[in-house]
């Protein structure tokens, strides 16, 4: 089978969960090291690198020392279609189920690695083909293509700067509960307004509301631009 065909239910939950890991820390940091995907993982590093050994022999990721690790085109392609699952599963249970967006992650943690493709297929239909997850991630195509991402921190805006929020990680119910008491979903034009130095908060301007936001989370959302946009 070309490496372009491979799919989820060719390997472990453990071994898609690990492609995911390294796919998310690759694009970040440009590699992806043990101790970085130990912390994403919750797990020990000598635990990571047994793992990272069953990928290599796999063919789904090179492994160089001191450098980091780094998926092959068939781990990208693993990678890919756990994301397009579990991003299209979030969508489904917002969209379908009434669920909220703080609660549909760990929903989608479990139900990822089962989904059957004709199951997947049936749900991308009834959901019309989307392009975003609920929380404003890029929904990988059937093809495995993926939008390229053009957003920035809403922390780096500097006091005065507009731009639209996009999207937020989908990893921190608190954080996601927080948005959606006061309103604010991924299309929201902000302005910062003032940022406080040392690590502190940031004031925005959301509609005719100004909001404080931790840093922490100002810098866990995702905004464009105009010249990103």
């Amino acid at each position: 089978m070309p490496e372009s065909e491979v799919r989820h239910e060719e390997v472990s939950a453990a071994v898609q969960d690990y492609a995911k890991a390294i796919y998310t820390l690759e694009a970040r940091d440009g590699a992806a090291s043990t101790t970085a995907l130990a912390d994403r993982l919750e797990v020990r590093p000598g635990s990571v690198s047994g793992m990272l050994h069953k990928l290599v022999a796999l063919g789904l990721a090179e492994h160089e020392p001191y450098r980091g690790v780094r998926l092959t085109e068939r781990g990208r392609a693993v990678a890919l279609e756990v994301i397009r699952h579990h991003r299209l599963l979030e969508l489904f249970l917002v969209e379908s189920l009434g669920m909220g967006w703080e609660e549909v992650h760990a929903e989608a943690e479990r139900l990822e690695h089962v989904l059957s493709e004709e199951l997947e297929e049936l749900i991308a239909a009834k959901l019309g083909d989307p392009s975003l997850d609920p929380h404003g991630d890029p929904i990988p195509s059937r093809e495995l293509a993926i939008a390229a991402d053009e957003s920035r921190m809403l922390y780096s805006l500097e006091p005065g700067e507009s731009a639209t929020f996009t999207r937020v990680s989908d990893a921190e119910p608190e954080m996601l509960r927080f948005l959606a008491e006061r309103g604010i979903a991924p299309g929201a034009h902000v302005e910062l307004i003032e940022r406080q130095p040392f690590d502190g908060p940031v004031y925005v301007r959301v509609g005719d509301e100004v909001h404080v936001l931790g840093a922490n989370l100002a810098r866990a959302m995702r905004v464009e631009t105009g010249e990103a946009a």
